[in-house]
């Protein structure tokens, strides 16, 4: 007797739920007092969307666009020896991204690699570093693929540990584009406003804010 009870109860929860889950009235919560907080007027992903001829929601981008924020690259793969060698980017920096980089350079790197970035920082003078760290202006340096420096600045390299955490991806490039431009002035390439084919300096036309209101503070290493 008890078993058949059982059953019972089954049979008519498992009514109840497919009776719940009717497509026709899943979404329907009855009269609506203010049907924009029910409905959205935008289009759920992978719903249908009569705007285009294949009612699809769910499309590729549109070819040569860039998504918003991904302009600078950070595609490279710990371990790749390969990429970083063509590792670059078109991207054009102003007099201000300039200075935000030698800002950022002087909170994160100058410490062990020194203003100068001759290698002689405040870490290595006090004596608490038994070997110097690079000096970013020497032969071993000078002419050193932005690919590598950025490689470095993301995932570390001997003494250097990674700053990933520290720097996002366009503070990391502001970085190598101020260390590129000092570079340019002690014998090294001429600088270009994009470290790939960008066209030469000129003046700034906006000012750049803060990159590291929200960053979190480090310390350095050698590169």
């Amino acid at each position: 007797m008890m078993h058949l009870k059982q059953i019972i109860i089954a049979a008519t929860a498992l009514s109840l739920g497919l009776v719940a889950c009717n497509e026709g009235k899943h979404r329907n919560p009855g009269r609506i007092y203010a049907p924009d907080m029910t409905y959205a007027r935008s289009y759920e992903y992978y719903s249908e969307n009569p705007n285009f001829s294949d009612s699809s929601n769910a499309r590729m981008p549109v070819t040569g666009t860039i998504a918003r924020g991904h302009s600078l690259p950070d595609h490279l793969m710990e371990g790749d020896t390969n990429a970083y060698k063509t590792f670059t980017t078109p991207e054009k920096f102003s007099d201000d991204d300039l200075e935000e980089g030698k800002r950022l350079f002087n909170i994160y790197c100058a410490i062990c690699h020194g203003e100068k970035m001759d290698g002689n920082g405040p870490l290595y003078a006090s004596g608490k570093f038994a070997a110097m760290p690079a000096n970013l202006l020497g032969p071993n340096y000078l002419h050193m693929p932005v690919g590598q420096i950025y490689y470095t600045i993301k995932f570390g390299k001997n003494a250097m540990g990674s700053y990933s955490s520290q720097l996002n991806t366009r503070q990391r490039w502001l970085v190598i584009a101020y260390i590129k431009q000092h570079q340019a002035g002690n014998g090294g390439a001429p600088f270009t406003m994009g470290l790939g084919s960008g066209a030469p300096a000129t003046a700034a036309t906006a000012k750049a804010s803060d990159s590291t209101a929200t960053s979190k503070s480090g310390t350095s290493g050698s590169m």
